[in-house]
């Protein structure tokens, strides 16, 4: 069953949610997940002499009053940008949704509701004589248009995905067969994006070897491709970590084989140019060389990255996602997400613990651009092993620990208190464009460590 979280606690923050809906929802409305599945941006405005809602991003752009269609129990957030001046408001009375009022030109305000009945709905502006003046709409809950993802192919990676520990195991020979795909596949609820990926998943396969180890690599393009791929390895000493050997056409494989000389967590992507492109696009994973014994038993043990992609569409917007070059080049991403998709791990996937249990997170970054301040809401790290050295005495006690672009941490902690705990990119309004994990412990509480009479609200977000 789908983990119910609200993202009031961070959109209020925001300034994105008003308090009337906060109070609205504290008074029995349903819970709603921790990021929207759909995300509608209206701007006000004045046309053929009436006031209106112009849509102002994706599919709606342009449109007066637009149709929202969305699917039934889906989480809608509704954007409204002030574009005229004039004081208004966004109400969807059926679901009990209402905004404050903005007053002044490019002011915004948003509202956040579940869409769980079928039918169609108001959206209005209540100020007096605005909806009589043209400002009103349709929301259309489980209307069965054509579902843009239909067909898509589920490219999110599975985060318990991390092979086997390779013990006290002598060194061996080892193959690694990646093939390079573009395929179409499900970004969020209603919207999909022509990702390029190795074995249909982003991020790749989690590669487990140990040191000494001696590794062959074969890359296949597919043979359906459109472009050159290749693979460059973190983890190689040799020409482009193995990037200048493997530029691989549609239909065609090469190979080359590494030894394993550095113990630690290290990132793999696609090197063909424009580089950054390949890797925006989910050509990226990780490779773990575990030192000679290998690594310390822990009970569970989970594989996270963190990924941005550029659209020329805006977050929440509907259909076919277009790369965008521009966006790209500033350094501007529309979604980001973990292990591919803005729901991998909120709904796909569930990270899931017992109480008393130490959990082991390798965690990487395939970027190309940002950089992750990595932290886990409601927990510490004991152990961080400081941009993946494992030879390295690790860092205790840390509440958030930063990773660059193309690379990783590993982190480990023991969870005591039963609970959701949110993994996130603490620079916090990128949970907005999607980039948020749960972590679920199940166990007995322990009063000693966390205790309060106060029943967990479910509309804090956790």
């Amino acid at each position: 069953m789908k983990a119910l979280f609200m993202l009031l606690a961070f959109a209020a923050s925001l300034g994105l949610v008003s308090p009337s809906m906060a109070a609205h929802s504290a008074h029995g409305q349903e819970s709603v997940t921790y990021t929207p599945d759909i995300t509608f941006t209206l701007r006000t405005n004045i046309a053929d002499g009436k006031l209106v809602f112009m849509g102002d991003a994706g599919a709606i752009a342009g449109k007066v009053n637009p149709d929202l269609v969305v699917p039934e129990n889906a989480v809608v957030q509704i954007n409204v940008i002030n574009g005229d001046g004039a004081i208004h408001d966004i109400a969807v009375p059926d679901f009990g949704a209402k905004s404050d009022q903005i007053t002044g030109k490019g002011a915004s305000t948003a509202i956040v509701f579940r869409a769980n009945k079928n039918g169609t709905f108001e959206y209005l502006c209540t100020l007096p004589g605005h909806k009589a003046a043209g400002m009103f709409g349709k929301v259309i809950v489980g209307e069965q248009v054509a579902q843009a993802d239909t067909g898509a192919l589920d490219i999110a990676q599975d985060p318990t995905a991390v092979g086997a520990p390779v013990g006290k195991r002598g060194p061996q020979k080892i193959t690694v067969d990646l093939e390079t795909t573009e395929v179409v596949g499900k970004l969020a609820s209603g919207s999909t994006y022509k990702y390029w990926t190795f074995n249909n998943k982003v991020p790749g396969p989690f590669v487990r070897v140990r040191v000494g180890d001696t590794v062959t690599v074969n890359v296949s393009n597919a043979k359906d491709s459109s472009h050159i791929h290749s693979v460059d390895f973190h983890a190689v000493t040799g020409p482009g970590g193995g990037a200048a050997v493997t530029q691989v056409p549609p239909g065609q494989t090469k190979s080359f084989t590494f030894k394993a000389r550095h113990p630690g967590l290290f990132v793999y992507h696609c090197a063909t140019p424009m580089v950054a492109q390949h890797i925006t696009n989910g050509m990226y994973g990780m490779i773990l060389v575990e030192p000679e014994g290998g690594l310390p038993a822990v009970d569970r043990e989970f594989y996270v990255m963190q990924g941005e992609l550029y659209t020329a569409q805006k977050h929440g917007a509907q259909g076919l996602q277009e790369f965008s070059l521009e966006k790209l080049l500033d350094e501007r991403p529309e979604h980001l997400m973990f292990n591919g998709t803005m729901d991998a791990l909120t709904d796909k996937y569930k990270l899931q613990a017992n109480v008393g249990e130490t959990l082991r997170i390798f965690f990487g970054v395939g970027g190309p651009n940002l950089t992750s301040s990595f932290h886990v809401i409601g927990e510490v790290f004991d152990k961080v092993y400081d941009q993946a050295s494992l030879t390295s005495t690790p860092l205790t006690d840390v509440q958030t620990t930063l990773v660059p672009p193309g690379g990783a941490t590993m982190v480990e902690f023991k969870v005591d208190v039963p609970g959701n705990y949110i993994l996130v990119d603490h620079a916090l309004s990128r949970v907005e464009k999607g980039l948020s994990g749960i972590l679920t412990v199940s166990g007995k509480e322990d009063h000693s460590i966390f205790h309060s009479t106060e029943k967990v609200d479910p509309n804090s977000g956790h």
